[in-house]
């Protein structure tokens, strides 16, 4: 049975009922290396209490076959109580132990116990990752955060390798029985959820260090810390300046805290074919080891890992230390964490630009996804473990990050401070919900926080505040603020208090332009008036949130617009000028800005960007509006003129900048669809013209040849060469991307069948199939729009959320041209996705809200190519 869901009311009913308090589970891992053998056995030992002796309960577990079910001293038959994921327990007593052995299966998904074999040298790497409920894939447990228990690990595995876990080592004993093989015992933890459980285990590389700091009864706290790769890695893995961060952010957030780390060491592991950036397992952080970089990495990819290093840090206390009691709170973790990450960066490392990278990524994500018809409240209604899978989203991460960042500057920094402080102390190691945070924040603050949280967390949707000024010669004579905001799930008006800072900018004696003055004030209703700003003369740029102090879309008058379009690269401010790319951007996704324009803003002052990684968005959003923006008609010509200004930017480059590599990846992304860049990068390939500095590693050569594959110059031998020079992991993905890249109706219906069958492809490889199929024009991708729609629900069944999710997002036809004097609404995909809806009223609710939010990027291209068009 596929009972795998559990729902709110369940888990309620079970923790009404129970109080866990240990697991002891074992692993025997000792044939992992074994790629023909399915599963490993699984044995778990947990005690807990029932509150009403005589009633049942059930355990979760996701399973290849149980082979024993023992409660309190009696054998149960697994026939008569193992149905589906779930092991039914009956006639509880007021103190219980179960024990359940069976056989788990190894994963190829990033769900459970995943098994990777290194394509470079052969050898078998396990990990884990359970969040939010895959724990159940690899022992038997109650899978719900607010049922926290002790765990201790034992783990079978060969003698030699690397094994690691969330408490310290204990012991390791090798096997009389079972020569070249050892158990690995690890300490018992502390109280914690199953989600954040964690095992490690393969012939990894481990670098090794410690942190300490003296505390207030003068004892030592010493955290020993470890950092694992892949061995073939090794070469490329700095683990020293990792280390460097992680002292920076345990310096920080103990003194922010006060509250010392409460999970004895701090393990970091960088895995393979990873489904997240980072998961905060306690003790053994695991991280995406796209963070090792092998190639040449910029600036901003070394700040990403550095930010995501933080966030996860910060999960210790926001998280792992106090825990949401379902998921309808897990803002209360990663919301805080998100913040954290960009504010610890800021204040203690060198880092100090964050901010400006919060706004323009972070916050740019959580605006998208607040504009989709399936936004809902921060503090969302996740009635079941599918609906808390899909709520990892931008509204949970960076719009509650962005409204904490806003609820600082309300109630102050010292007061969020003592705020998180009493949380902690009064709530460590046990669960929590809202209105635990909101009397906390209360009570330090002095401020009645329902009206607060009322308006920011529980309401959806973003405020849009537009300037509306009048003058009086050259002065102004009355600025008004208007604020429209509706609650789209509810339909009713919500205009949120904003702590906004108006900013006036002027050109200087040089023809900078510089802030000449500020208006602080609270915005709250539909119009606010700013009588502060009458008789002032009137500035070149009103600049609308300016410092980013609230969560709002704003938009420029028309002067200021002007002012924009004409001399932005003049604005001295990164962050103010991180602020009005922002709204340029939100313009063209709002059909008020055409791509045209839009690209030809990123011609003209992307290059004066300093900070590569506002470039990197930049290049980005210019190709999204290059590719889904611009009408077919001017597209072409669009595409030719950006790949021109590249290859100049490219040519011009500071050699060995990162500029010079962000012009280089930009312009190899455009080449899958300019058929004449391909050609100049293929001479790049051969050798021939290469500018002075860039790096040609495996990297960038991949990225070439995919642009190569898509244009149809690049044959299956000439790929399976490059394969050749480099035999790894992320060479065999760059490989499969340009394979299925090619423009051939073979590949297609080839990659096509590889992307649904569930069977062959590893999470990794699936994304690299899906990536290369879509880099085609439509007479290629449009046969395949009627089997997507037939297709969708029986992947769903078939294989697991999380691949299943890849498929149905990646494969959608997004990309689409509106016929002259089409209304987006009656353009056939968008009729035929509705027709979808329609007829699968029943289709898991997961699965529908991927769909109806591929139909609305694809409705918002259209009516962007439309308004372009008038």
């Amino acid at each position: 049975m596929n009972n795998g869901n559990l729902t709110r009311a369940e888990a309620r009913r079970r923790s009404q009922l129970l109080e866990v308090d240990s697991y002891e589970v074992s692993l025997d891992l000792r044939a992992a290396e074994d790629p023909d053998g399915p599963g490993y056995l699984s044995r778990t030992v947990v005690t807990f209490s029932c509150s009403s002796p005589g009633a049942d309960t059930f355990l979760d577990f996701i399973h290849g076959g149980i082979h024993s079910i023992t409660l309190n001293g009696e054998r149960l038959d697994p026939a008569e109580v193992a149905d589906g994921s779930r092991i039914r327990l009956p006639r509880l007593q007021a103190q219980n132990q179960a024990v359940v052995v069976g056989t788990a299966l190894y994963s190829r998904s990033g769900e459970g116990l995943h098994r990777f074999t290194d394509p470079a040298d052969g050898r078998t790497y396990l990990y884990t990752q359970y969040e939010p409920a895959d724990a159940r894939r690899v022992f038997a447990n109650f899978e719900q955060p607010d049922l926290k228990a002790s765990f201790a690990f034992t783990v079978a595995a060969p003698s030699g390798w690397q094994v690691a876990s969330n408490a310290p080592l204990q012991a390791v004993e090798e096997m009389s029985t079972s020569p070249r093989h050892a158990k690995y015992r690890f300490e018992q933890t502390p109280r914690i959820s199953t989600y954040i459980t964690a095992v490690l285990a393969g012939p990894y590389h481990r670098a090794e260090d410690s942190w300490e700091r003296r505390l207030p009864d003068g004892s030592l706290l010493r955290v020993p810390l470890g950092a694992y790769c892949r061995a073939s890695l090794a070469e490329a893995f700095d683990a020293e300046r990792i280390f460097a961060t992680t002292k920076q952010g345990l310096d920080f957030f103990h003194d922010l805290f006060d509250y010392p780390y409460p999970f004895g060491k701090y393990d970091q592991a960088f895995v393979p074919e990873y489904n997240l950036g980072a998961m905060e397992n306690p003790g053994l952080v695991t991280f995406t080891e796209n963070y090792v970089f092998k190639s040449r990495a910029t600036i901003a990819q070394y700040q990403a890992r550095a930010n995501t290093i933080m966030h996860e840090m910060a999960h210790m206390w926001f998280g792992d230390l106090v825990t949401m009691a379902w998921w309808d709170d897990l803002w209360l973790k990663e919301s805080f964490a998100d913040y954290m990450g960009s504010l610890a960066l800021v204040e203690a490392t060198e880092f100090s630009n964050a901010w400006v990278t919060f706004a323009n990524r972070r916050k740019a994500w959580a605006y998208v996804q607040d504009q989709l018809p399936t936004t809902h409240p921060i503090v969302a209604d996740i009635a079941d473990l599918e609906a808390a899978k899909q709520n990892f989203d931008g509204i949970t991460y960076a719009k509650g990050a962005s409204v904490l960042k806003q609820l600082v500057a309300y109630v102050g920094f010292d007061a969020f401070t003592a705020a998180a402080r009493r949380y902690f102390r009064q709530h460590e190691y046990g669960t929590t919900s809202l209105a635990d945070f909101l009397a906390v924040l209360s009570s330090a603050s002095g401020r009645d926080m329902g009206n607060w949280a009322a308006a920011w967390l529980q309401t959806a949707g973003i405020s849009s505040i537009t300037p509306e000024l009048t003058y009086d010669g050259g002065r102004l004579a009355s600025v008004r603020l208007l604020q429209e905001a509706t609650d789209p799930v509810t339909g009713l008006p919500a205009n949120r208090p904003h702590r906004l800072r108006l900013g006036l900018y002027d050109f200087d004696d040089a023809g900078t332009l510089v802030r000449t003055g500020s208006v602080e004030l609270d915005v709250a209703g539909p119009v606010t008036e700013v009588p502060q700003l009458a008789g002032r003369r009137e500035p070149a740029l009103l600049l609308v949130n300016d410092e980013d102090l609230s969560y709002a879309k704003v938009r420029f008058d028309p002067g200021s617009l002007q002012t924009v379009l004409s001399s932005l690269d003049r604005m001295a401010d990164p962050l103010a000028r991180a602020l009005c790319w922002s709204t340029l951007w939100d313009m063209a996704r709002d059909g008020l800005l055409d791509a045209a324009a839009y690209l030809a803003a990123v011609e003209g002052f992307a290059p004066a960007e300093a900070d590569n990684g506002v470039l990197q968005m930049l290049l980005d959003c210019a190709r999204t509006a290059l590719d889904r923006y611009a009408p077919a008609s001017e597209r072409t010509a669009l595409r030719q003129r950006f790949a021109s200004f590249l290859r100049k930017e490219l040519a011009q480059a500071e050699p060995a900048s990162d500029h010079q590599l962000a012009w280089a990846r930009s312009l190899a992304a455009v080449a899958r669809a300019e058929p004449d860049s391909a050609d100049y990068l293929a001479e790049l390939l051969a050798g021939s013209g290469v500018p002075d500095g860039l790096a040609m590693d495996a990297d960038l050569r991949w990225r070439f040849w995919q642009a190569l594959a898509a244009t149809g110059k690049a044959e299956a031998s000439l790929l399976e060469a490059e394969l050749d020079r480099d035999r790894t992991a992320s060479g065999r993905a760059g490989f499969t991307a340009a394979m299925s890249a090619r423009p051939d109706p073979a590949v297609k219906a080839k990659a096509w069948q590889d992307a649904l069958s569930g069977s062959q492809l590893t999470n990794e490889l699936l994304d690299a199939t899906i990536d290369g199929f879509m880099a085609a024009g439509p007479e290629l991708l449009d046969p395949f729009i009627e089997p997507y729609f037939r297709s969708i629900e029986g992947v769903w069944q078939q294989q697991s959320i999380e691949l299943a999710s890849r498929v149905v997002r990646g494969l959608f036809p997004l990309h689409q041209d509106l016929a002259e004097g089409q209304a987006p609404e009656l353009h056939p995909v968008v009729v035929r996705t509705d027709e979808w809806l329609a007829g699968h009223g029943r289709a898991p609710a997961a699965l529908r809200r991927i769909v109806v939010e591929q139909r609305d990027h694809l409705r918002r291209s259209l009516q962007a190519q439309q308004a372009a068009e008038k």
